[in-house]
């Protein structure tokens, strides 16, 4: 149920009330209504599905307490046996039908003609997250980072909590399980933030992003139609909505934590204000970085090696994180091009920004901007074809001809918003404006903002897919 519905919100409040009304004592009780909550919540698409979700669950819980007690050289066959155990129902309906077509067309190239049957499931929700933060803590207790944990319980509640379960953030076990395992009292504090959070998240979410895709869709949809100028608008735009499509889901997902009494972590942190594209992935989906460091980067050698070798590790690093995008060439390609940008920012010694001259600094953004938001036209694009297409469109057709103004009146209002907060938040230029009153005007303008030019028709947030 999408955080950005009706029926969420009508439910929530009730969510909220009878989770703070068990009384401390009964801790047990709060985590299994939270894992009832939480299995009722994702069951609302569809309810076969939480059966993949408890697969993923016991594979990695009982795999890890298997894996601990033998020695490491069984261990490590071990850990590949329960690795692919949980990562079978992922690679099965995500990617099954990727790796089918392909093969299929490979064949036929050289004269054989062969095809398995394809498989037409949809995907479940959410199962790249939550197998992801399964497949980290199995791989955590392997490498002695943490203990198995004992309570079957706790790690159901882990795996399936239901801020996160669907678009992450992905957490690690020792961040969020010692949460689970002494749940807090109620703090009015830590509520009054959460809320504020879930405000800020809507906010970016329906206000600037679901109208940015409005005329996104549109001119994706049909860019033969448009001029040059308006693809190239539309290419910002885009880069600028699954910003706020994403970094809102996050920040709800924070919000609504944070009044049940837990603390995940911030995915983003000013993506668009980065110096380089190695700058932009500390900042961007920073759960997703920090996995992919922790169990692939550095476990294929990380930067302990030559430089040739670091190189490889890089790029096989994002050609990982391409295809857990999803199982088409544009997000391989896409993590492709990341991965070689970082690559030649290393070689040249430019992943940071040394200098205070604002002029260089701002330039740095300025290039670092641009090549992300070329990269986001092939994760945008449903094929190579029609990406190359639009991007030889803005070349050759630049005018401004065919200049679309539909929605362009919402978007001046709210894009400016998400970036002026986004350049004070960087800069720490909110410290004068800390009043109460202040705060108060805030949070009423905004919320008098979702109101007016919020799309309220409780669309999917775009991350879900993944």
């Amino acid at each position: 149920m999408p955080f950005n519905s009706f029926n969420f919100w009508l439910v929530f409040p009730l969510i909220f009330s009878f989770y703070w009304l068990i009384p401390s004592k009964y801790a047990s009780y709060k985590k299994w209504y939270l894992i009832f909550i939480s299995y009722l919540l994702y069951m609302n698409w569809k309810p076969a599905f939480a059966l993949v979700l408890f697969w993923v669950t016991c594979a990695t819980f009982f795999g890890a307490k298997v894996l601990f007690g033998n020695e490491k050289k069984k261990s490590c066959h071990l850990i590949w046996l329960f690795s692919l155990m949980s990562l079978f129902p992922l690679l099965a309906f995500k990617y099954y039908n990727f790796i089918n077509e392909n093969v299929t067309l490979g064949l036929e190239q050289i004269g054989l003609h062969f095809a398995l049957p394809g498989l037409n499931w949809a995907v479940p929700i959410g199962i790249s997250f939550f197998t992801f933060q399964a497949v980290g803590y199995l791989f955590d207790v392997y490498y002695k980072r943490i203990q198995p944990e004992k309570s079957f319980t706790d790690y159901v509640l882990f795996v399936s909590f239901f801020p996160q379960v669907t678009s992450g953030p992905i957490s690690k076990a020792s961040e969020l399980l010692p949460q689970i395992k002494n749940p807090q009292p109620f703090n009015y504090r830590q509520g009054v933030d959460g809320l504020k959070l879930l405000l800020w998240g809507m906010f970016i979410k329906l206000v600037v992003a679901d109208r940015l895709g409005l005329y996104v869709d549109v001119v994706y949809s049909n860019y033969v139609h448009y001029s040059g100028f308006c693809c190239l608008l539309a290419s910002i735009f885009y880069t600028f909505q699954i910003y706020g499509d994403f970094a809102g889901y996050s920040l709800m997902a924070m919000g609504i934590a944070k009044t049940l009494g837990y603390d995940i972590i911030n995915n983003f942190r000013q993506p668009y204000l980065s110096v380089s594209v190695t700058d932009f992935w500390r900042r961007w989906h920073i759960s997703l970085s920090r996995w992919l460091k922790d169990y692939v980067y550095i476990p294929l050698g990380g930067s302990r090696c030559s430089k040739i070798k670091n190189y490889w590790n890089i790029f096989i690093t994002f050609l990982v994180s391409g295809i857990w995008h999803g199982a088409n060439w544009t997000f391989i390609v896409w993590g492709i091009m990341h991965g070689v940008a970082q690559i030649i920012e290393k070689a040249l010694g430019c992943q940071k920004c040394e200098s205070k001259n604002i002029l260089i600094r701002f330039t740095r953004i300025f290039i670092t901007f641009a090549i992300v938001n070329f990269a986001w036209i092939f994760f945008r694009m449903p094929s190579l074809n029609e990406a190359f297409s639009i991007i030889g469109k803005m070349f050759t057709s630049f005018n401004t001809g065919q200049f679309l103004t539909h929605e362009l009146t919402s978007i001046k209002i709210a894009l400016p918003i998400m970036v002026i907060y986004d350049l004070m938040t960087e800069y720490s230029l909110f410290k004068r404006f800390q009043t109460p009153i202040i705060k108060w005007c805030a949070c009423v303008a905004l919320f008098v903002l979702i109101l007016l030019i919020g799309v309220l028709d409780s669309g999917q947030f775009i991350y879900v897919s993944f």
